[in-house]
């Protein structure tokens, strides 16, 4: 079921939506090591996250879209973008360059309707069934989740492993970002198994120098992929 036939536009752009997704900031505000969400992700951005994902499942609408226009004032002199994750509503507010959507979410398909054309669409994937019945939708790329083990997120399905990777890879032609467990020591496994992206939470929030953590999945991320 690999996708062949795409034109070349298509194929441009989602290897241009891959390398936005490449390393890929998931916010976890319990994560932060009693520092400020500004700090932690601006120390980030200097080490070359190249996507944000906004994550908060237990703020009000007015303090989620308070903070997702903070964040993404923050994130534009990098020209990097802000996704939000589940909240269409704070999405739409703050103008968000695009959203993610768990299996349990808002269903695409009505997404797409609501959100402007421009905005992308990411798709949580816990299962091969998943994967399948997401090349019927208008996903822009997909999220593994979760390759291992992460006490960030329970309620989540068995983790893939890098064997799952590898099978979603041979299913799609959408770009892949892997989440749950991802660090520097797990990191070039994952996208050797086929992954685009990573996208990484306590690897980088809870890192003494955000910064310094950054940089070295971008030097795994050369070491793996030299431009």
């Amino acid at each position: 079921m690999a996708i062949h036939a795409l034109s070349g536009s298509r194929l441009q752009g989602r290897a241009a939506l891959a390398d936005v997704l490449r390393l890929y900031l998931v916010t976890d505000q319990m994560s932060l090591r009693g520092r400020t969400l500004a700090d932690v992700v601006l120390s980030a951005l200097r080490g070359g996250v190249t996507c944000v994902q906004l994550r908060e499942k237990d703020l009000a609408m007015r303090d989620f879209v308070a903070l997702a226009l903070a964040v993404k004032d923050l994130l534009a002199p990098f020209a990097v973008p802000l996704v939000i994750n589940d909240r269409m509503d704070v999405a739409l507010a703050c103008c968000a360059q695009g959203v993610h959507l768990g299996q349990s979410d808002m269903p695409v398909a009505l997404a797409r309707q609501l959100l402007p054309p421009e905005v992308f669409i990411g798709l949580s994937v816990e299962s091969l069934g998943d994967v399948v019945r997401a090349a019927g939708q208008a996903v822009d790329y997909l999220g593994i989740s979760p390759v291992y083990a992460t006490p960030t997120k329970t309620d989540t399905a068995a983790p893939w492993g890098l064997a799952g990777v590898s099978q979603v890879r041979a299913l799609t032609g959408l770009p892949l970002v892997a989440i749950g467990g991802i660090h520097q020591g797990n990191a070039a496994g994952v996208l050797q198994a086929g992954a685009d992206g990573l996208a990484v939470v306590s690897a980088i929030c809870s890192a003494a120098d955000p910064q310094a953590a950054a940089q070295s999945f971008q030097d795994i991320f050369r070491a793996q992929r030299p431009l």
